[in-house]
């Protein structure tokens, strides 16, 4: 039976939502978790017709793995088609992040932003995440990562499907997006320079994330995240992506920012 959903599906609580702990005890808590439970928080305050158009969150400490968090939700805004949250995740009074969410119903107009696809993601070697992942179940993900330097410039291309059942719920397959593209977010900012979160060469997480979704994603067919770092400097550096369906529309764009400073020995 698939992990996954369980972790994205949110218990009623006193004060507000209880997320499920992904575990192991004692490891430092998923960043994609928090962001994508504090997601799923905020639609249940909304009509079912509004559809998340972005997320900004923070990441203000670092939470335990094996705890489970409570996420409060303020209502901002409530208009005739758009909509807005403040979400605040939380571990023993503890407040963990903060995130805005907005909402809106769908609206016609004009479309754009439908790419060629660089490569078969089938032919690349399984490889799973850049780094090791215990909270994360990758036993039901295909994880493969291609990396480009050709033109000078580090592009990280990072394909991924989920293999277990999921059931045909919209809002589960934008959350697992969510959930997964914050898997070492911030490792090609380090990989420009040589380096990686593996390494642990330096202090390395998510700080801030921004995501605007465009369209509807499949979490069970291939998606791909690409990504590439504009600038860093006074130890922290920011990614720019695109995930694009398997028929090479974009369905979302995120900005992250993350900690790349140097270690401090002695």
């Amino acid at each position: 039976m698939s992990v996954l959903p369980g972790l994205l599906r949110l218990a009623d609580a006193p004060d507000g939502w209880a997320g499920a702990a992904a575990g192991p005890a004692g490891k430092r808590a998923y960043g994609g978790l928090l962001a994508a439970q504090s997601l799923a928080a905020a639609c249940r305050t909304v009509e079912p017709d509004r559809a998340p158009t972005n997320m900004h969150l923070q990441f203000l400490r670092g939470g335990d793995a094996g705890e489970r968090v409570t996420y409060r939700v303020q209502p901002t805004y409530d208009g005739r088609t758009a909509a807005a949250r403040r979400v605040d995740a939380y571990e023993h009074g503890r407040m963990l992040t903060t995130a805005t969410v907005s909402f809106a119903t769908a609206l016609a107009g004009p479309e754009h932003g439908v790419r060629n696809l660089p490569h078969d993601p089938e032919s690349l070697p399984r490889t799973g995440p850049p780094g090791p992942a215990p909270a994360v179940p990758l036993d039901e993900f295909d994880i493969r990562i291609a990396d480009d330097t050709v033109n000078g410039a580090f592009v990280r291309r990072f394909w991924w499907r989920v293999t277990a059942e999921l059931p045909d719920e919209p809002l589960l397959h934008t959350l697992i997006a969510v959930y997964i593209t914050d898997l070492y977010g911030i490792d090609p900012a380090l990989a420009v320079h040589g380096h990686s979160m593996r390494s642990r060469s330096h202090r390395s997480g998510t700080t801030d994330s921004s995501i605007w979704f465009h369209r509807p994603v499949r979490a069970g067919e291939w998606n791909l995240l690409e990504s590439t770092s504009p600038a860093a400097a006074r130890g922290r550096g920011v990614i720019t992506s695109s995930l694009i369906r398997a028929d090479g529309a974009v369905a979302a764009t995120l900005v992250q920012e993350g900690l790349m400073a140097e270690r401090v020995v002695g």
